[in-house]
């Protein structure tokens, strides 16, 4: 088709129309042009050319919110997968990975049977909407709400969020966690305590109506898997003590390759909660990076001040927090403040998770592999904290519709209107308050009730040998991660099947 169009050019009668690039371009993608040269014959007969888009639909908002969806979905697929797979000791490569597809997949199809009107449909108590199903045409080809685009895309978008933050929560129970109660877990929590967070913040509930800023989930994803994860880490119980103490990552390579899907990402993840190719999306996204690259030098410096060594782990654990951190505030702040953001976040998070978690029995009792409380609900409420504190008015207003949000009480200190700015932080408090309290609560609940189906915890043996016998698969063909198991338990082994209705 090329060399066509390059005939035709050389050809044609248009040659002095080469110093008017317009007409040139009119010329060449007529339908007559086109038609000269062969496009259309390549094209099914019955296939109809024409563009059909309803007059509300903007193709610029439309385009941007499916990019960032599918962005916010490469962050947990491959992103997470590849990050968790590699982070954690190789014999649970293949499970931790797993652990992080099978939710992935898990999420979407609950999501769009029943999970998404929970989150975002009509209101049934002040805590949900009404379930229902998001598959027919009639709802997901009609217009969203005040966007430009179409239900199909809220419907994919959030799906991504609600897909990483079940992910996220995995983090804190690698390396133990049956693998059939996982899969009962995933659609259970999702349904229990995701939905209500979403819905009470985002889809019209009454920490919505009351004002909490949260701009793209700082509370309703980070800080609820934080404590989710924490909560369900603390019942599944911890790994066995030689694997707590000798934990080393498979493949820093590749985790860093997995880091990076998650960073970069992270550009749907905060600039696709405007729902439009907007200021708000252009400032969001430059604020994430610069929050996130300036808490990775943070934590990296502390490294290096206090433990002499400058820990490649230790840097995507402050990219992490540097992350979560903004996306409460990414569109709402000005730049300057996104710096002081990663400044804290790249020391506060370091502090509860390299010194306080050391000193603390209670978080010394509960084994939270990769640190999920300390990156995500410790960063994510920090986040939440200091949107309450740094929102600019101006900025609150290209985002929210209503003028129940903000001031900061920065410049409610500043403008003179301190009582608006109190009033902002104690919205913030609270609605940390609400999630913490309802992911406990529920997260305990389904733990309990999973735990009268089939073990939480893998039996003795599993935990010993690892992804051999839990899905009768190996990541790596040579064996080594500084330690070598007795050749009986080297053998290919048959997955069990479970065993239900007795409690560990």
């Amino acid at each position: 088709m090329l060399l066509t169009l390059i005939m035709l050019y050389s050809k044609s009668p248009l040659i002095p129309y080469i110093a008017k690039p317009t007409s040139l371009k009119k010329y060449f993608l007529s339908p007559l042009s086109l038609e000269m040269a062969g496009v259309y014959s390549s094209l099914p007969p019955g296939l109809k050319l024409n563009d059909a888009s309803p007059d509300w639909l903007n193709k610029a908002d439309n385009a941007w919110q499916l990019t960032a969806a599918a962005m916010v979905g490469l962050q947990s697929v491959p992103g997470l997968v590849i990050l968790y797979g590699s982070m954690v000791k190789k014999k649970w490569a293949v499970n931790s990975a797993f652990m992080a597809l099978y939710a992935f997949a898990m999420v979407l199809v609950c999501w769009v049977l029943w999970a998404h009107h929970l989150s975002f449909g009509s209101s049934i108590p002040f805590v949900v909407g009404r379930p229902n199903f998001a598959v027919t045409q009639h709802y997901l080809m009609a217009r969203y709400g005040p966007a430009y685009f179409p239900n199909t895309d809220l419907v994919f978008y959030q799906f991504a969020f609600a897909a990483i933050t079940v992910i996220l929560l995995a983090g804190s129970l690698l390396g133990r966690m049956n693998f059939y109660a996982w899969m009962l877990f995933v659609p259970m929590w999702l349904t229990f305590s995701y939905t209500v967070g979403a819905y009470t913040i985002w889809g019209g509930g009454f920490l919505y109506k009351m004002g909490i800023i949260d701009f793209s989930g700082g509370y309703v994803i980070h800080l609820s898997s934080g404590v989710a994860g924490f909560t369900a880490a603390y019942w599944v119980g911890p790994r066995h003590s030689h694997d707590r103490q000798h934990f080393p990552p498979n493949n820093i390579i590749h985790m860093l390759g997995g880091a990076g899907f998650l960073w970069m990402g992270w550009s749907g993840f905060n600039g696709g909660s405007p729902y439009a190719a907007s200021l708000s999306t252009s400032l969001a996204i430059l604020n994430t990076h610069i929050c996130t690259a300036t808490s990775l030098f943070m934590w990296l410096g502390l490294d290096m001040i206090f433990y002499r060594k400058s820990s490649v782990i230790g840097a995507v654990q402050g990219m992490i927090t540097g992350l979560v951190c903004i996306t409460p505030a990414a569109g709402i702040v000005e730049t300057w403040a996104a710096v002081l953001m990663g400044v804290l976040s790249g020391s506060v998070p370091w502090y509860t998770m390299m010194v306080l978690h050391k000193k603390s029995a209670f978080f010394q009792k509960v084994d939270d592999t990769l640190g999920v409380f300390h990156t995500h609900a410790v960063a994510g409420f920090l986040g939440g904290l200091l949107s309450g504190f740094l929102a600019k008015p101006e900025l609150l207003e290209l985002f929210y519709n209503n003028q129940n949000y903000g001031p900061g009480l920065l410049y409610g200190i500043l403008r003179g209107h301190i009582p608006h700015g109190l009033r902002q932080m104690g919205y913030q408090i609270i609605g940390a308050a609400f999630i913490t309290a309802w992911n406990v609560i529920v997260t305990s609940f389904i733990c309990i009730v999973i735990s009268r189906i089939v073990n939480l915890r893998m039996d003795e043996e599993d935990l010993e040998i690892g992804d051999d016998a839990v899905h009768g698969e190996e990541a790596y063909a040579l064996w080594g991660d500084g330690e070598r198991h007795p050749p009986p338990l080297r053998i290919f082994r048959t997955p069990k099947i479970p065993t239900f209705g007795r409690r560990r």
